[in-house]
């Protein structure tokens, strides 16, 4: 059998002291260096250790404090799926949905924005090439609960009714039927999850703290051409979350 991870070695040992009480609820852990001590690893291994137990809810970190023990906190879970069904005999993708999704959403839309270097190459574009840009923040239960920033090249939607995702006739109906409605059909849905550390603005937006561990899913949604269309990242709390994948399988 495969030999198993340092860190996540350390972090069953973590977690199964922790479950039996050794440090209860609100109590600090030992710093990292002490513990890279006591089990003989080094304090990356360590870190490693704590920020699994982190996003499975166990622990929480403070910026500048340490690494205590959480209230155990219900995850909710949130489903990302993609399914197939047929209108009017072509089959049709319709995108991606969410169980347990938010109950509403702020969203703020800029046009003619300059694509930075990173979402240019995302979007296939010149540096600089002009987008809208509609940063949006989602509620649950009126406590923010999800972030995301899109980029829409301006080329495919400028004089469109649906330039803007938040305004107009298709107001908040998603990239996929907004898009059809000019003549574009999506057919593939590309989303790259990974873990990050929230910075200022998103801490501040989300009421978590600077540096704690957050998903960050980069999505990208292209046509039937292979064309770009839209662009995004998402940005979930980690501690909050449990993120799930969903896939049907296309029948014959």
């Amino acid at each position: 059998m495969p030999r198993q991870a340092p860190y996540l070695a350390l972090a069953g040992v973590l977690r199964a002291r922790v479950l039996a009480g050794e440090w209860q609820v609100g109590e600090r852990l030992p710093s990292r260096m002490r513990l890279a001590e006591e089990y003989g690893v080094g304090r990356n291994v360590v870190q490693r250790a704590m920020d699994r137990l982190i996003v499975d809810g166990l622990l929480e970190g403070r910026v500048g404090s340490g690494t205590y023990v959480r209230e155990p906190r219900e995850r909710l879970r949130l489903v990302r799926s993609r399914h197939r069904e047929r209108r009017d005999g072509s089959p049709l993708d319709t995108g991606m949905r969410e169980r347990g999704r938010a109950s509403a959403w702020d969203a703020h839309s800029q046009p003619r924005v300059p694509a930075p270097d990173a979402i240019a190459e995302r979007l296939a574009l010149t540096p600089g090439e002009l987008c809208v840009t509609t940063h949006y923040e989602f509620l649950a239960d009126g406590q923010p609960v999800q972030l995301s920033a899109s980029w829409e090249p301006m080329a495919i939607t400028e004089g469109t009714p649906v330039m803007l995702p938040e305004n107009g006739p298709l107001a908040g109906r998603g990239v996929v039927e907004r898009m059809r409605s000019i003549g574009i059909t999506v057919d593939t849905v590309v989303e790259v999850p990974r873990p990050a550390r929230a910075t200022q603005v998103q801490a501040h937006l989300l009421g978590i703290g600077v540096g704690d561990l957050v998903l960050l899913i980069e999505r990208t949604i292209y046509d039937t051409d292979g064309r770009p269309v839209e662009t995004a990242d998402i940005v979930i709390p980690d501690m909050r979350r449990e993120v799930v994948y969903e896939f049907g399988v296309d029948r014959p």
